[in-house]
């Protein structure tokens, strides 16, 4: 998936609210590196290389995919 498809869907996922996408992306990194695993495959149905792909990209991938989702509190 082209990166501007993802951050499209992703801001839909977020009601459109960057600000609450940004926050989202953040917490979702820190727990990735904090030992969670990434509820995301590549197309061959393998785990990503974290060390290939930011952890970033792989936050908004996860919440552009719905794996993750995006509540207020």
């Amino acid at each position: 998936m082209r990166p501007e498809q993802v951050i499209f869907k992703a801001l839909q996922q977020a009601d459109n609210d960057r600000y609450l996408l940004a926050l989202a992306v953040s917490k979702r990194v820190n727990q990735i590196l904090a030992g969670d695993s990434i509820k995301v495959k590549d197309g061959s149905g393998k785990d990503f290389d974290t060390k290939k792909y930011k952890v970033s990209d792989l936050a908004l991938l996860e919440i552009a995919e719905g794996k993750v989702n995006i509540s207020v509190q």
